[in-house]
């Protein structure tokens, strides 16, 4: 006999508040993380995987755009500009080579390079730097996205496996074992629903997070490559601009 719906809650009621009851008493994370993992099955070890995979993406994510790209771009440009104005393009250059790994120094660095060569070998050399560096800024970005859905779906497979054993193992067994094994059944498949879940919130924030991160450090690059290409252009065959603290000077 199938029992009806009210007739599982309560037996979900009753089941759940002894086992709530026992985690509170052992009180430890560990343990109910291993818990979890015995109760839920192979599938959820399928997640620890994709688990493991996100957090290596966030982790070098992290570690390129917060560390390895990160440049004070304000004092950068400033230092830039003044070097141009005075003329020490070949100081400049040198300069930009302090910070090989960041994708502003190098843009900027290709366009000093062609300064003398006239203003549209400079404007092709940047757009190329451009096309080359900024695509790292933003790599790999996108695969939390695709991780936060397969992690939802491994879970959901998992909860609907779970379910199934359970209610067809129901029909097999004595009435006395119904109610320990419908509640293993639905802890399985909620432990499972819950770990994919978790995988994918952490997966969707980091990619807010980092999507944006990467968007606004692409436009600083395209900013500042757009102002130092008009200030190449603006120098003509002047050796020395005046910078506008000079201009004040002098007025």
């Amino acid at each position: 006999m199938i029992p009806s719906m009210n007739e599982l809650l309560r037996v979900v009621v009753a089941e759940a508040a002894p086992a709530a009851a026992g985690h509170a008493s052992s009180g430890g994370l560990g343990d109910f993380i291993v818990g979890a993992f015995k109760a839920g099955g192979p599938f959820m070890f399928v997640n620890l995987f994709w688990l493991a995979a996100s957090l290596a993406v966030i982790g070098e994510r992290a570690v390129t755009l917060l560390f390895r790209y990160r440049l004070n771009a304000t004092a950068f440009i400033e230092q830039v500009h003044k070097m141009v104005r005075s003329g020490n393009l070949d100081r400049a250059v040198k300069f930009c080579g302090m910070a090989p790994r960041s994708p502003l120094a190098r843009v900027i660095r290709a366009g000093l390079i062609n300064a003398n060569r006239g203003e549209l070998e400079v404007a092709k050399a940047v757009e190329e730097a451009l096309a080359e560096y900024t695509p790292h800024v933003s790599r790999r970005v996108q695969w939390l996205w695709s991780l936060a859905n397969i992690a939802t779906l491994v879970g959901l497979v998992g909860t609907i496996v779970g379910l199934i054993g359970t209610f067809r193992a129901l029909g097999n067994v004595p009435a006395e074992q119904k109610q320990a094994l419908l509640s293993n059944g639905i802890s399985e498949a909620m432990y499972n629903t819950g770990f994919g879940l978790s995988i994918a919130v952490l997966c969707i924030v980091s990619h807010l997070f980092f999507s944006n991160y990467s968007k606004n450090m692409v436009e600083l690059v395209e900013l500042n490559a757009l102002k130092l290409e008009n200030l190449l252009s603006r120098r003509g065959s002047l050796e020395v601009i005046p910078s506008d603290s000079d201009v004040r000077a002098a007025s």
